[in-house]
């Protein structure tokens, strides 16, 4: 089963120049919007499997990584095309916002 990987300070960088598309989920533990958002991310991990991987990172945990990317509220949300940030969500969101957003840049048809 496929479910969003666990990034770092450490492998951040790695995993963006590894894989085209990466869509970052910034949360923190005690953040209920980011609990709200936790399933839709792991829908979104089952669905575009393939074309783009779904990350999560621990801001609390990584201040570094958050602190780069301006992250001042979470959840935040950045779709990564080729190591460049293309899109930011912020605040919970239905997953529709989500999917609308994730295909302006990918095609999710085979």
């Amino acid at each position: 089963m496929v479910k969003p990987i666990e990034v770092n300070d450490a492998n951040f960088d790695a995993t963006l120049k590894d894989n085209p598309y990466v869509l970052v989920d910034f949360w923190a533990e005690w953040c209920g919007p980011c609990r709200m958002v936790a399933p839709v991310m792991e829908e979104l991990a089952k669905e575009y499997a393939g074309k783009v991987v779904v990350a999560k990172l621990d801001v609390d945990a990584n201040p570094q990584t958050a602190m780069k990317f301006r992250v001042m509220s979470i959840p935040t949300i950045i779709l990564f095309k080729n190591g460049q940030p293309v899109e930011v969500m912020v605040g919970a969101a239905p997953k529709s916002n989500f999917v609308a957003r994730l295909n302006k840049h990918v095609s999710v048809s085979a």
